[in-house]
């Protein structure tokens, strides 16, 4: 397996453009090439199976969406409080929907897993390892609630960015104003 991690986030990019673009199906290793604009077996040589490929991108994605060390300092001071969670999810729903392409490319992921189970145990480990990181991160920052709210967060944030990445239920109200009505409603 290549080395170059460069070139590996590279071409995991260009996998999340492709499955993003033109869905799971899409998904092979020549697309991954042709996108990358790489010769043809490049992306055999990083990712040498489509699940290598598909763990590849997870990786990726985890790494692209993730708050940057500038987004957790800007609110590191603050006192715990609602108004505190609130601003830390309205910056993971920021994330996912300035981040089009990830988004969407995570959630095509979403959807094959539904159909393969190899898929959805790798896709099960990655987001309770996710879940897991977010609520030790609540836990340490001194948040209300706990393990619970989290993920009843996790749940109303991904049916939130659904559905401003699709077609809004009600375009007229800000996603601002859902996400503080959403902490209003599921914290203690």
């Amino acid at each position: 397996m290549a080395k170059n991690d460069a070139r590996r986030q590279a071409l995991a990019d260009a996998g999340i453009a492709v499955l993003a673009r033109e869905g799971s199906r899409g998904l092979t290793h020549r697309a991954v090439d042709a996108e990358a604009g790489v010769p043809v077996g490049t992306t055999s040589n990083y990712f040498r199976s489509r699940e290598a490929l598909v763990t590849g991108l997870f990786d990726r994605i985890g790494a692209r969406l993730a708050p940057t060390p500038e987004d957790l300092a800007a609110r590191a001071d603050e006192p715990p409080s609602r108004a505190l969670f609130a601003a830390y999810v309205r910056d993971i729903v920021r994330r996912l929907t300035t981040h089009r392409e990830v988004t969407l490319a995570l959630y095509e992921l979403r959807l094959e897993a539904a159909r393969r189970p190899d898929l959805a145990r790798s896709l099960g480990e990655w987001q309770r390892a996710g879940l897991d990181a977010d609520v030790a991160f609540h836990e340490a920052a001194g948040l209300p609630g706990g393990r619970r709210e989290v993920a009843l967060f996790h749940y109303a944030i991904e049916g939130l960015v659904l559905d401003r990445l699709v077609a809004p239920v009600d375009p007229e109200t800000s996603t601002d104003e859902i996400v503080d009505a959403l902490v209003a409603g599921l914290l203690p």
